[in-house]
């Protein structure tokens, strides 16, 4: 995506520009295809993979950038300074491989591994896996290493991977933007989705009252991602 395009599509999610019609009615069917798509999963027509050890996802129902990769880092810390034996698998968007699941290492190329998961790598000390199949990146990270517990960066529309905590992290500046599904807002799944989360993690200082009813709060500041 452009600079320009970005501009764009800022002004509209999050400055109140008007949302052009032709995004109105893209948003109709990623809302319907969105939904779906979980309802199909919960119903068990498509199918989950529950993994060996359990499973932490930290993501967002937006999207852009909320600090998911930091917050990741500081969590593995947290889980290792109690003893625990952590791994970390990943999309590793921007990353191009020949073979996936990749093992990221502080080496590896961010050409290969995606800028996200290689500062993952570098800042935990932890086995990082990427590939596009999340089931068969903890798969081959189960069998490479030991592990108490995964975590999924990005995961939370992954449904194919069981897991038994949901941490959804929200940029306290810029919200949820005006609540619309994508291409009109940013929204990937709506704001009743923070029911079901076990936390909601905001980046920043502000908090806004109506999130208030959702999961338990932490509220943790790590710089603008923007």
């Amino acid at each position: 995506m452009t600079h320009h395009s970005q501009q764009k599509l800022d002004k509209i999610w999050y400055k109140g520009a008007p949302v052009p019609f032709h995004y109105l009615l893209l948003e109709k069917l990623f809302k319907v295809a969105s939904s779906l798509r979980r309802k199909l999963y919960q119903i068990g027509l498509l199918r989950t993979h529950k993994i060996k050890c359990p499973v932490v996802i930290v993501g967002n129902i937006t999207v852009g950038g909320v600090g998911k990769t930091p917050f990741v880092i500081w969590l593995v810390h947290q889980l290792q300074a109690k003893g625990y034996k952590v791994g970390v698998v990943s999309r590793g968007y921007g990353g191009k491989r020949e073979h996936e699941p990749l093992l990221v290492i502080p080496q590896t190329s961010s050409k290969a591994s995606g800028d996200e998961a290689l500062l993952i790598a570098k800042h935990t000390e932890t086995p990082v896996y990427v590939g596009k199949n999340r089931v068969k990146a903890a798969q081959k990270l189960l069998l490479d290493y030991k592990c108490d517990v995964i975590i999924s960066d990005d995961g939370l529309q992954h449904y194919a991977l069981q897991r038994d905590v949901e941490i959804a992290l929200i940029d306290a500046k810029y919200g949820l933007g005006n609540e619309r599904f994508l291409p009109a807002g940013p929204l990937r799944e709506g704001r009743e989705r923070l029911k079901t989360v076990d936390m909601v993690a905001f980046k920043g200082k502000r908090l806004d009252s109506h999130y208030f009813d959702y999961a338990p709060l932490l509220v943790y500041a790590l710089g603008d991602t923007r």
